[in-house]
């Protein structure tokens, strides 16, 4: 094992400790959010950082960076109230990496990097036609975090559209029958591979192993 101590890090070049730190949380969700101006104008940004925060109402949240430079993202959600959620997939994945550049604003990242715009009706923000599970999403708060000006945006679900042959009867969705990629870091994708799902744990029982559809095994 190598030991760094907090000042190894800040000895570190900038993109060199940026890579590292972003390893530390290990692998992360691989999600493309999707928003749209007032003046029709759509945007896509690759984010790693969504998160669950409740079920009841059910709550996602996500991490933006700071806005020493301009976020259209944050932008156009403050603006509009709601965005869209959508896992990156093995097939376009590359597509939805490219999403991190700098695009100016009256450029779409749809456009530039080859992915399909879609709407549900009534909804201003576009989802990712490609993607195999979007979500729907209204604002509910932008939560600033002083320390490094970044902001938690916390959203609740409108609606979920998924292929319905991977939601199983116990409400487990399976993800991986999707074809979600995961990342590592800045860069790294990884497609996954399910070990196993185990039962609710309790104090006073053993685990007991679980088919993809919560039965048990044996």
């Amino acid at each position: 094992m190598k030991h760094y101590k907090q000042s190894d890090l800040a000895q570190m070049k900038d993109r060199e400790r940026a890579r590292f730190v972003n390893c530390l949380s290990g692998f992360k969700s691989a999600n493309v959010i999707g928003t749209r101006d007032r003046h029709q104008q759509d945007n896509l940004a690759i984010v790693s950082s969504v998160v669950h925060l409740g079920s009841n109402p059910p709550f996602l949240g996500f991490i933006m960076r700071p806005q020493s430079v301009t976020r259209h993202t944050w932008e156009n959600i403050e603006e509009s109230g709601v965005y869209t959620i959508n896992h990156v997939g093995e097939s376009f994945f590359k597509r939805a990496h490219k999403t991190s550049a700098r695009y100016p604003r009256e450029q779409s990242e749809f456009d530039a990097c080859d992915l399909t715009p879609e709407f549900m009706d009534g909804f201003h923000a576009p989802y990712v036609a490609e993607s195999s599970l979007r979500i729907g999403m209204q604002l509910v708060e932008i939560i600033p975090i002083q320390h490094n000006d970044t902001a938690l945006i916390v959203g609740e679900v409108r609606w979920v559209d998924v292929q319905e042959d991977v939601v199983q009867s116990d409400g487990y969705i399976d993800i991986e029958g999707l074809g979600t990629m995961t990342i590592s870091g800045l860069d790294g994708y990884h497609s996954t591979s399910r070990a196993v799902r185990l039962s609710y744990a309790k104090p006073d029982e053993e685990l007991r192993e679980l088919h993809i559809n919560g039965e048990t095994k044996g």
